[in-house]
């Protein structure tokens, strides 16, 4: 059951604590389990919907293996299934008692359309004191989810006090992944705000500190160079056409007035507005005005209250163990749509997972949404 394995998964490539954890499984499974993890951690980062195929084929044979749903989880965020990786490093923290997955659950209840729940994890989360970098990470789905609520103000705030209190583009370090990535976000809350020549600002500030661009943003412009070659490119070819009718002759567009009291097809006459806009401008008045106490508790808390993605789970995984229902398969669809890509971050350094022996500590990061 599973993809076909291909010939270069070798169990001997993972690390000696995930080859000794399968050694409680039978002779023949634990090669097999081993092969789809080695799979797993090859594809990863090219091909994250294979590595997650090959992961939860390791999971329908060693479900009981805290690795083994830990894999499922890594892959599972990669190829975008935040409902699957959500459940299964929920899992893998019961089942170790590793709590280093605390900003990816968190960025799992955003995506999954519920910002209310994120910052609820991310809020027990920084009071059990996280390490700098676990801490970055926890700060960006906060404010990623103050967003998601509307509430700009807020998002700003986090922010802010994350990068100092008073940031500064000037003052953006080379080398500071975690400080850069902070301020990506801070510039494209501000973009999207409106306030686009100060976002100009940090965006210039955040590439000459990112010359190896870890964060994306000078890749981002290049883009929108690229894009706007191709516009002038067009353009130009439109020129070489300007004036002529379809059989070559030449018009005079301008000569071409409308009868007096017409408006022209798209025209807008003088004092017009077009449907919404009024409206859509003091809406984004009213957003960018909002109370600056959007700290506080929302009103969605009672249902907030309600909703325990551990408790479902623990339940799930004692049918599960009396055979009430199926181990999850690979072939399970993903029961819940994704309502917010997520701004992923690293994970948490687990290049031991599938590096052999002398390989480790390079650090798997997600693919950029």
């Amino acid at each position: 059951m599973g993809p076909p394995i291909p010939g270069w998964a070798d169990p001997k490539q993972l690390d000696g604590s995930v080859r000794r954890a399968l050694k409680g499984l039978e002779s023949r499974n634990a090669g097999v389990v081993g092969q789809h993890l080695a799979a797993a951690g090859g594809l990863l980062e090219d091909d994250p919907a294979a590595a997650l195929a090959h992961a939860q084929a390791a999971r329908g044979r060693a479900s009981r293996i805290a690795v083994v749903r830990e894999a499922v989880g890594v892959a599972a965020y990669h190829a975008g299934d935040f409902a699957e990786a959500a459940r299964e490093l929920r899992a893998y923290r019961r089942m170790s008692g590793d709590e280093s997955y605390r900003a990816v659950l968190a960025d799992c209840e955003r995506a999954l359309g519920r910002p209310d729940a994120a910052l609820k994890l991310v809020t027990e989360a920084l009071a059990a004191g996280p390490d700098e970098e676990e801490t970055v990470e926890l700060r960006l789905v906060e404010a990623g989810s103050r967003q998601d609520l509307g509430e700009l103000p807020a998002a700003a705030l986090v922010l802010e006090a994350a990068l100092g209190g008073r940031p500064d583009p000037a003052g953006l370090r080379n080398g500071d992944t975690g400080q850069l990535r902070l301020a990506t976000a801070y510039a494209d809350l501000l973009e999207t705000r409106g306030d686009v020549a100060l976002a100009q600002q940090w965006f210039e500030a955040i590439m000459e500190a990112d010359p190896d661009d870890e964060t994306g943003v000078a890749a981002r412009y290049d883009d929108v160079d690229d894009d706007a070659d191709d516009l002038d490119d067009l353009d130009d070819t439109d020129d070489f056409g300007d004036g002529l009718a379809d059989d070559g002759t030449d018009v005079d567009a301008a000569d071409e007035e409308p009868e007096d009291g017409d408006v022209a097809d798209g025209d807008v006459a003088d004092g017009d507005v077009a449907d919404g806009d009024v409206a859509d401008e003091d809406a984004d008045d009213e957003g960018v005005t909002a109370d600056d106490e959007l700290l506080a508790e929302g009103d969605g808390d009672a249902d907030l209250a309600e909703y325990d993605p551990d408790e479902q789970d623990v339940e799930e995984e004692v049918a599960e163990l009396l055979g009430e229902i199926p181990v999850p398969g690979f072939s399970d669809p993903q029961t819940t749509d994704v309502a917010v890509q997520p701004q992923r971050g690293p994970l948490p350094d687990r290049s031991e997972m599938f590096a052999a022996p002398g390989e480790r500590g390079e650090e798997h990061e997600p693919p950029t949404s």
